[in-house]
Parts: C-alpha cells; sequence; structure tokens
C-alpha cells in the first residue's frame, strides 16, 4: 500500500486528536470545541486563511500550493458532529458526555482531513489551491446546506468538491463509489389524523383514529410493493405512532411519523403524490380526515461520472485497483454533502471500516487503521488533481 513516510509517520498523533474527539461528542450545530480544535490546529499548520462560522459553525481552511498559477480550487470535506446516542463501547476514550457520542465516525473524519491539511501544508507538492471544509450538522441538521447557503463556494472560488465516509462491513482498505446515485433523497413525513374522540366501551359512537391510523400505515407500504417497478430504489418507513394516553379512551387524533427514500426527481414527486392520495383516501373511508405533511430534505447525493472516474482512480493509487469497487449499489441512506454535489461537480466515496458494529449503533467506534488510507486519498486527490 503506498502510503508515504511522512502520512505513516503521522498516524500515531491523528490518532490521538480522534480519540479526543470522540471523548467529546457535540450534536448538530452545536460543536463549538470541536470546531475550535479544527480551527487551531489548521493555524498551527500554516494554513493561508483559517475562516470560521461558515454555516453556523463550520470552519474552512485554505492551502495555497507552492505553484498557484492554475488558479484551481477544490474542497475537501469533512463532518463534525455526533449523534444522540449512549455509548457502550466501554473503551478508555468513550465518550464523557451522557448521551451523546460518535457513532457514524465523523470523529474520524474530521481526524484524517486534519491529518491530511497537516501534510498539505508543510508539502505544499500542487499547483492551486485546496479549501478543507469542516462541516457541522450533517446528522439531520444540514449543515452541508448551511455552508451552501453561506456562499462557501463562491467566497472560497471552489469549483470541484469531494466527500468521504466510513463504512463497516467493507474490508479495511476498499473504497467503493459509482457515478450518478450514491445516496437517497432522504424526506420526513408527518401524517395527523382527527378522527372522533369517545368511550372505548362505545366504539359505534366514534371514529377511532388508531383504526384509521393503522390502516394508513399498512395501505402506504402498497407505494412500493404495488406502485413502483421493483427494479427501482424506494423506501417508506412509518416510524413513530403516536395516538391516546390510557386504556378505555378512543383518541380524538393520531400522529405518524416516518420517512421516504428515492434516488430520482421523478420517483420522489411519485412517492410524495401517492402518500398524499393514500393518506387522505384512507381516512375518508371511516369518516375520518388525515393530513399529510411532507418535507424535502437532504437530495440524492449524485456523482458526477467524470468526477467519480476520477476518485476512483485516485483510491487505486492508493490501494490498488482491486480494492476499489466502482459501481457500487446505491445506498437508500441520506447524506448532505449532497447540497455541496448541487452546488459544485464532485464525487462521494466509501472507505471500508472493516468488521465493526453498524453506523448509529451504541457499540460502535472508528476504526484507527484506516486513518493513513483515508489521509492518502486525501492527498492523492489533491496531488493529481492539482498536478505541478
Amino acid at each position: 500500500m503506498p502510503i508515504n513516510n511522512r502520512i505513516a509517520a503521522l498516524h500515531d498523533e491523528v490518532t490521538a486528536w480522534r480519540r479526543d474527539l470522540h471523548e467529546h461528542p457535540e450534536l448538530q450545530f452545536d460543536v463549538h470545541r470541536t470546531a475550535g480544535i479544527v480551527a487551531d490546529k489548521l493555524k498551527e499548520f500554516g494554513c493561508d486563511e483559517v475562516v470560521t462560522g461558515i454555516g453556523k459553525t463550520g470552519v474552512v481552511g485554505i492551502i495555497k500550493g507552492a505553484k498557484s498559477g492554475s488558479g484551481k480550487v477544490i474542497g475537501l470535506r469533512a463532518d463534525m458532529d455526533a449523534l444522540p446516542l449512549t455509548e457502550i463501547t466501554g473503551k478508555p476514550y468513550a465518550s464523557k458526555t451522557a448521551g451523546k457520542m460518535h457513532a457514524c465516525g465523523h470523529d474520524g473524519h474530521t481526524a484524517m482531513l486534519l491529518g491530511a491539511a497537516k501534510y498539505l501544508a508543510e508539502t505544499r507538492n500542487f499547483d492551486g489551491t485546496v479549501a478543507v471544509i469542516f462541516q457541522p450538522a450533517e446528522e439531520g441538521g444540514g449543515g452541508g446546506r448551511e455552508m451552501v447557503n453561506d456562499g462557501l463556494m463562491e467566497r472560497f472560488g471552489i469549483q470541484e468538491v469531494y466527500g468521504m465516509h466510513n463504512t463497516p462491513g467493507m474490508p479495511v482498505g476498499a473504497f467503493a463509489l459509482r457515478p450518478g446515485p450514491l445516496l437517497a433523497a432522504a424526506d420526513r413525513i408527518r401524517i395527523e389524523v382527527e378522527g372522533k374522540g369517545g368511550h372505548a366501551a362505545k366504539p359505534h359512537l366514534s371514529i377511532d383514529t388508531v383504526l384509521v391510523a393503522s390502516q394508513i400505515v399498512a395501505n402506504v407500504q402498497s407505494i412500493v410493493s404495488r406502485n413502483v417497478n421493483p427494479l427501482d430504489n424506494v423506501v417508506v418507513s412509518i416510524c413513530a405512532f403516536n395516538a391516546g394516553f390510557t386504556d378505555n379512551v378512543i383518541p380524538q387524533t393520531a400522529t405518524l411519523l416516518g420517512t421516504v427514500r428515492t434516488l430520482t426527481p421523478e420517483m420522489r414527486d411519485f412517492v410524495e403524490a401517492r402518500l398524499h392520495a393514500i393518506v387522505e383516501g384512507t381516512a375518508a373511508l371511516f369518516g375520518a380526515t388525515a393530513k399529510l405533511h411532507y418535507y424535502r430534505d437532504y437530495p440524492v447525493t449524485r456523482n458526477t461520472p467524470e468526477y467519480a472516474v476520477f476518485a476512483g482512480n485516485a483510491a487505486a493509487a492508493v490501494v490498488g485497483e482491486a480494492g476499489v469497487e466502482r459501481e457500487v449499489t446505491p445506498v437508500m441512506g441520506g447524506e448532505d454533502f449532497s447540497f455541496m454535489l448541487e452546488a459544485r461537480p464532485g464525487a462521494f466515496i466509501f472507505i471500508g471500516q472493516g468488521d465493526s458494529a453498524g453506523l448509529h449503533h451504541p457499540a460502535y467506534d472508528f476504526n484507527d487503521e484506516i486513518i493513513p488510507i483515508g489521509m492518502s486519498y486525501w492527498a492523492k486527490i489533491v496531488e493529481t488533481r492539482l498536478a505541478a
């Protein structure tokens, strides 16, 4: 594996940074300690410019190559936020904050990009400029959207952008990506049902919202099973059902919460329309009313084809062609790097985490073995794309 000596020498130092971040997880935009550490280290590395407060609490470091004649600027992005989970790893560096933990590896993403920034600021063996982007609130807060809306691309002249995420179950040292849709659009739904409350012993005098909402839960599953081509990728999940408060009262209202995942704009529009029809029609059958609130959240994470080829080549230069899956099956999870890819061309790639607990699991821990691999990938992106 062609990891150069300087990157290999940084492994222990970057691991220590990662474990410190793991001990002190922060949620969404409230990443003040993490962002402060990132900014301080970027200044210590000698970055040409360090800007904080982009997209509320995002940080951007600017590193100019030894030659800057090309005028080209590329962005490398890592996410910084944790999740509202209680850690059960038992590791000596486990979270010190109850109810918060790095269960998705953003501590590792941040550390790897910091390590790459240190290497790039020392060597500057490229022609152009690198913007290292540290983003808050990937986990449901839309931090990528906030940074883009705050002028990230225009302010720093970023012309293309790259992201990376660890993947449990993929071998250590493996990479995977695909041109086009890689991760799904992640939308949120809220269904409010109103019937007629009453005594549980006299259901004929009521309109039972528990029954109506249950029928809605069952009927919306017909969208995927009977309205969508089996070869298309769609997920509709109802994840919360709230109704009533005791055992002898039929509740007046019920509320359902869920998510919709799609890979194309056409399917996104279709599923939203079908949900409205099914929700309202099912309620009407029972004499109740129901309203669907459909919130379009993270868009599809769509790799620009030619940049996906380049990113795959950079990965292959680090781990060999056999270690790169270039047509990986799309994942129905969401990722707000999608907002950056809507603003600029680029590519998102998965890096193998090895055997571990899954993402968002309380026993998950980032695999420090992949740190120099990820750093080497970032360095290869820069030194190839901005070849001196």
